[in-house]
């Protein structure tokens, strides 16, 4: 898992899907933030402490993951972090007015508990901001090596939500512009699988600079598109659920 994390510190910088993932995620924490800079904010399974930066503007920002490695990757950023479990998250009810957890909920056995927690800790009327992996279709390399448990669909996401007394605000498609292209690629993955085996730096390895640059470009234009539309497909989901209060 430390290899697996070494490698996103290292890609997070310059491949063209976290250019991408920022590029959604970033506009929707500002909205939801609504010009506080005061706020508590947590992230959930923060990894190498690489989606920190998108929450450090609108108040006090910690985190926790579940590996020794994001830990330390983590605190020699100078972020507040603890080790613990997305289960059984070491904080106070109601203590923090967003939570959010980055591609992580699809790699939990027990999404229930984990979504529960989430809830639990964050205040009345405060937010918890998803992103998830999308569609079983998808699953190739990336899934096996990361031990995906499930993908989502928009309607298993919102129920997710909802069973833990969340009000869906959002649950919207990401990275529609790469769909056919991760299809492709992930359905050749899946069918060379006998042969080659799993390679674990399967869609994290930083492509050519014309193609990295190509695919941010188009990743990016649309992450502009789609905050005036939303997309029909992708590969994730962005979720956001709102605590009754």
């Amino acid at each position: 898992m430390d290899d697996l994390l070494e490698l996103t510190r290292q890609a997070q910088a310059t491949h063209f899907w976290f250019h991408g993932f920022r590029r959604f995620v970033a506009p929707s924490i500002r909205d939801l933030a609504r010009g506080r800079t005061d706020l508590r904010l947590l992230d959930c399974g923060c990894g190498v402490g690489q989606n920190i930066a998108l929450l450090a503007p609108y108040g006090q920002v910690a985190g926790f993951d579940l590996t020794a490695g994001g830990v330390q990757a983590t605190r020699a950023l100078g972020h507040p972090v603890v080790q613990a479990d997305l289960t059984r998250i070491p904080f106070e009810s109601a203590a923090f007015d967003i939570a959010t957890s980055f591609d992580v909920l699809q790699c939990v056995p027990d999404d229930h508990t984990a979504i529960q927690e989430m809830a639990r800790i964050v205040r009345p009327g405060g937010v918890v901001v998803l992103t998830v992996a999308a569609l079983g279709i998808l699953r190739g390399d990336h899934a096996e090596v990361w031990h995906e448990v499930r993908r989502y669909t928009p309607a298993s996401a919102r129920a997710l939500i909802e069973s833990a007394g969340l009000r869906p605000e959002r649950v919207d498609f990401l990275f529609a512009s790469l769909f056919p292209l991760m299809l492709a690629a992930r359905m050749t993955q899946r069918l060379l699988r006998p042969i080659r085996g799993v390679r674990a730096d399967t869609d994290i390895s930083v492509p050519s600079p014309p193609v990295n640059a190509a695919l941010t470009w188009l990743v990016q234009k649309e992450a502009a598109l789609s905050r005036h539309a939303p997309m029909p497909i992708g590969s994730s989901l962005l979720v956001v659920g709102r605590k009754p209060g």
